[in-house]
């Protein structure tokens, strides 16, 4: 059974699995007895001894829990003991993918194994916790509307008044001129709504309804993406998802827009419209993150901010359209 230093993470790519990996741990071959491993590692300090990495040369056969090797006894071999199929990742995989797999599987540590299939270590525990804490973060933050700049999400929280400015400010200015083109739409349905005063009361309602369903939807596809799901395996779901949304929302205005107001047109109009906004808006929402991903940016990165943007105006338009046409 052999050790060696962990990795250092100035000879790997930032962000991958290799980066995380160590070589400190305790090794076993297949054959070695459970008791005689146990005494072995005993006077020994290990960087991570979450698991125990049973290997033939330099390949990896399983992965045997500390909880596994001190419950058996002393005669069991750790091939009986080991699990001979743990997860494993590539030294390149991305770091959040390498984490949720390891929360996926319910794994306490994860195997790096190379393309020769020769393994290359584990990744221990509190890495990934760390990992998975530092891009919930960095995925808030972009989410939000900070700049993609930003190297640590934490930083942004006790970062001095200026920086904070800086770092908003780009897209709250693309929020400003979809705000003063909302208003030039309003505008142009000025005859409509001097018609119609009532119209006006449900503008904000829907535009609402729109930005909800597309944040809700934005959140699943994002975190997909950062751990390997592609926006093939959630399209349909999600776009049928935000059409029946759509259509709950409409039965359910409906009936109550006419036991308050009595107008029916209105009704039908506005409900039509929360059908449109809510299902377009999830199509949004898939859309950006995927054009994102596809220019090699992080599918977060403006998609919450430019989203809302694109939203609002697509629930207006459409507002104004079904009821234009319709009253």
């Amino acid at each position: 059974m052999a050790s060696s230093v962990p990795l250092s993470d100035t000879e790997t790519p930032l962000e991958t699995a290799a980066a995380h990996l160590t070589t400190d741990i305790p090794r076993a071959r297949g054959g070695d007895l459970a008791g005689q491993v146990r005494r072995q590692i005993l006077g020994h300090l290990y960087t991570s001894v979450a698991d125990v990495a049973v290997c033939e040369g330099e390949e990896l056969i399983g992965l045997v829990t500390i909880e596994s090797l001190i419950a058996a006894d002393a005669d069991q071999s750790m091939a009986d003991i080991m699990d001979a199929t743990p997860p494993i990742v590539a030294p390149g995989d991305d770091q959040e993918v390498a984490a949720w797999r390891m929360v996926r599987q319910n794994e306490s540590s994860l195997a790096v194994v190379d393309e020769e299939g020769r393994f290359a270590g584990l990744i221990p525990p509190q890495r990934m916790l760390t990992v998975l804490l530092e891009e919930h973060d960095e995925d808030i933050s972009r989410l939000g509307g900070v700049l993609h700049q930003t190297s640590q999400a934490r930083e942004v929280s006790v970062e001095p008044v200026g920086r904070r400015f800086w770092h908003r400010l780009p897209w709250l200015l693309v929020g400003l001129a979809g705000a003063l083109a909302s208003a030039g739409i309003v505008a142009s349905y000025e005859e409509a709504l001097a018609e119609t005063v009532m119209l006006g009361f449900f503008l904000p309602g829907v535009v609402y309804m729109a930005d909800a369903v597309g944040t809700q939807t934005e959140a699943l596809v994002i975190r997909g993406l950062s751990v390997g799901v592609s926006i093939r395996e959630v399209l349909s779901r999600e776009v049928l998802t935000g059409a029946l949304i759509g259509a709950a929302v409409t039965v359910a205005f409906i009936p109550l827009c006419l036991l308050i107001w009595g107008e029916p047109q209105v009704a039908l109009s506005v409900g039509l419209a929360l059908f449109a906004a809510c299902s377009t808006a999830t199509a949004v929402a898939i859309a950006l993150p995927y054009v994102f991903s596809r220019l090699g940016r992080d599918p977060a990165f403006g998609s919450g901010p430019l989203a809302t943007v694109i939203q609002d105006l697509l629930s207006i338009v459409m507002y104004f359209v079904i009821a234009t046409a319709i009253m």
